[in-house]
């Protein structure tokens, strides 16, 4: 490795422990060693430390011994006239650089500016940066990891100059390769997130532009949040160097790119991400290290112009990016799914409640379909002026041999997101509560009603080839054709949720299986089944069919059931068999009704935990949305600890929200008569269907009986609470 590369991260190394170990014994002498110092709102303490060393950080006092390891790790400053292989103590220099910076920032967080950074998913007024991602927020993203949508991510240190015009182009170029770019650190004073706003360009976790800090300590919230990555889906244990850093290397696939003079400390960050398998390219004139080792091809490359640096960046750090190319004039991809269209920018909107608004997708026969054909009928985007709400139908009839009517639902519901893709188009909602917003940037780059069917028919071909062979899509905008449209669309609402709703795990031989956060947690398997929806909220039993008929190899497998084991359980011989082969013998048996005995194993991507109050008899249900302690004394964060990366642990189950109202949910422990307290929001946002089966199960009050975060946040206020309510659990056999 360059010497003149090494010598400058060990000298870097050097000063950021330094610089971090002085704030330490100022915050040590006025606060003492009991102050809490942590990162907002993370079961993961300082998740560097706690990845690499094991070590959980609560308090000043803590970090004395961290401190140490730095100074254990941190090699001699290198002479000049002497040459040794420089690249291990080169690697522990920039470990212990990582370790001094997350503490400091850990100290600013808590004890120095406590409001300095957002703490959100976007900027909010003056506060653009948003420091460290919570646990929220990091569950929300981490399932576009696991599912393939954001292949990478790409840290930015500094900014290209004073170009405003050229950081529009670099980041636009990232986002169209789907990956998420985290900003730390300036040049010259200029930050990447200055010069966007200039460009009027989006910024924050909902356009995958996160601006995390304005200087180079930053560095830790990107490296942190790959450590995370593999504690919380991967089933790496905290302690376990080798794992996270070979689980990193390997499946998370990140990069660094420094723009302008290379710093000592610049130099220490980046030997640091060295260690992840994290290259380093530069638009600067520094030292080159082209040979392999610890990243996949090169380590360090320089004096990339920014017109190539992006492509040459995705190409050293071994990066496979598919892009598939729409016909339309504005940028493409899930970078921009997150974007909003403001007031100040919006040209039109429909739907919503502004105007009449219905989407609609309908198998016919194959001679009634012209593929490719798309019709608008009405006025079109630029007939009309800014400001302006139109009535909107958006009809796609498909056909095809293998298409089922079953399948309708499935395809209709990717309107949402595929349409979203657009840059400067939203879309919130569904069936006919849909709304669409375009903004005056779009429609200056020439979008028109007419792409939203280029979209639809482009990407449901490239999605559902397999079932679909021809499509057509027909909008419009005229009131009185939407009119019919939403009249015909109720009819097949109606029908469809009648069939789903008509489907029991009795009634079908045949379960689907998940494996698709198998790339994180490598001994999980999802069963879904008509009455169990996957744990992530976003596939059901149809939608398990329908992949399986699109991908026979892919992720979503029939599994025969076979033999009935339990049938308050919810087991059977097929699926336990087909477990086990599936999680390489780590799982051997799955209750599918079950959160005492054989729970199912979760990834990191479910929607809400449910574990058992042992005083109270019952169970609580926390949702990931959820910030505050619950009755069992952990938050959500910590409680997704106990179920992800795969492993079993009775008592604590990943669930969907939809599955909570299922006449399956927990069966074998009571069902919903068992759940004593759920946080208010979550119990508001099922009310309906929790009090339709309330009143299946006999107790119409239940809904009232069950505790929430306004009434009770410690067990024992949960059991007060119950008591006085009657509440059905106290009375029920012995759940431990």
């Amino acid at each position: 490795m360059s010497k003149i590369i090494c010598s400058a991260a060990i000298r870097g190394a050097h000063k950021i422990v330094d610089m971090a170990e002085e704030k330490y014994e100022e915050a040590l002498k006025k606060h003492g060693p009991e102050h809490e110092v942590a990162f907002p709102n993370t079961a993961y303490y300082l998740p560097i430390i706690y990845s690499i060393l094991g070590a959980p950080v609560k308090q000043l006092g803590d970090m004395r011994e961290i401190f140490q390891e730095c100074r254990k790790l941190l090699p001699a400053t290198v002479s000049e006239h002497l040459w040794l292989p420089y690249l291990a103590p080169a690697l522990d220099a920039g470990m212990a650089t990582f370790f001094a910076e997350e503490m400091y920032e850990a100290i600013c967080y808590y004890i120095d500016e406590p409001d300095f950074y957002a703490k959100t998913e976007d900027p909010t007024g003056d506060r653009i940066w948003l420091g460290a991602a919570d646990d929220v927020i990091f569950r929300k993203r981490g399932v576009e990891f696991v599912d393939g949508t954001a292949p990478g991510f790409a840290a930015i240190l500094g900014a290209p100059a004073a170009d405003p015009e050229t950081a529009g182009k670099i980041a636009l170029e990232l986002q169209e390769k789907n990956l998420y770019i985290f900003m730390h650190d300036q040049t010259d004073g200029i930050s990447m997130p200055d010069l966007l706003a200039k460009q009027k360009v989006q910024i924050g976790w909902s356009t995958r532009l996160v601006p995390f800090g304005p200087t180079y300590t930053s560095a830790v919230f990107a490296i942190g949040f790959a450590c995370r990555v593999a504690l919380a889906f991967g089933g790496i244990k905290p302690g376990d160097f080798r794992g996270n850093l070979i689980y990193n290397k390997d499946r998370t696939f990140a990069f660094v790119v420094a723009f302008g003079p290379v710093s000592d400390e610049w130099y220490a960050n980046a030997a640091g991400a060295i260690n992840w398998g994290f290259p380093t390219i530069s638009d600067w004139d520094i030292p080159q290290v082209l040979p392999t080792g610890i990243c996949t091809y090169e380590h360090v490359v320089s004096q990339v112009p920014h017109d190539e640096i992006v492509q040459r960046a995705i190409e050293v750090r071994g990066l496979k990016v598919t892009v598939s190319k729409i016909d339309i004039p504005t940028s493409y991809g899930p970078a921009f799914e997150g974007e909003r269209v403001r007031k100040d920018d919006l040209h039109l909107e429909c739907g919503g409640g502004r105007s009449l608004g219905v989407e609609l997708l309908v198998s016919r026969d194959m001679d009634e379909v012209q593929d490719g054909l798309v019709t608008v009928e009405g006025p079109e985007i630029t007939e009309v002026e800014e400001g302006a709400k139109l009535p909107l139908a958006i009809l796609a009839e498909v056909a095809g041999r293998q298409m089922q009517s079953d399948f309708e639902p499935i395809l209709e519901r990717q309107f949402h997101h595929l349409i979203n893709y657009a840059q400067g188009i939203m879309h919130i909602g569904q069936r006919n509560i849909m709304w669409l917003r375009v903004s005056k940037a779009a429609i200056e780059k020439g979008f028109k009603f007419e792409h939203i069917g280029r979209i639809l028919h482009g990407k449901l071909h490239q999605d559902f080839g397999a079932i679909v062979d021809k499509i057509q899509v027909k909008i419009y905008t005229e009131e009185s054709r939407v009119k019919e449209i939403i009249e015909m669309a109720k009819d097949i609402y109606r029908a469809r949720d009648d069939r789903l709703g008509s489907m029991t795990d009795e009634s079908e031989d045949i379960f689907y299986s998940c494996t698709l956060c198998q790339s994180f947690a490598p001994s999980h398997v999802c069963v879904i089944t008509p009455e169990r929806v996957g744990m992530c909220g976003a596939y059901n039993w149809l939608d398990g069919k329908a992949s399986y008929e699109i991908n026979p190899t892919g992720p979503n497998q029939p599994i025969t059931k076979g033999e009935l084991i339990d049938a308050n359980l919810g087991q059977w011989t097929g699926i336990n068999e087909f477990v086990k082969k599936a999680s390489r013998g780590n799982v051997e048996r799955v209750s599918a009704y079950s959160l005492m005995i054989d729970p199912m194993t979760a990834c990191g991507c479910f929607e809400c935990v449910a574990t058992m109050l042992p005083t109270c008899n019952g169970i609580m249900i926390v949702n990931r949305d959820y910030m505050g302690m619950t009755p069992s004394g952990m938050k959500f964060s910590t409680t997704a600890g106990m179920v992800g990366g795969g492993q079993v642990t009775p008592g604590f189950l990943g669930v969907s929200k939809h599955y909570i109202c299922s006449r399956k949910f927990v069966k074998a422990e009571g069902g919903l008569k068992r759940v004593v307290w759920m946080p208010r929001i979550l119990k508001e946002e099922l009310r309906d269907r929790l009090q339709e089966r309330a009143e299946e199960e006999g107790v119409p009050d239940l809904v009232e009986m069950i505790a929430d975060d306004e009434v009770a946040i410690t067990e024992d206020e949960v059991l007060r609470y119950i008591k006085e309510k009657g509440h059905p659990a106290l009375d029920m056999e012995s759940i431990v």
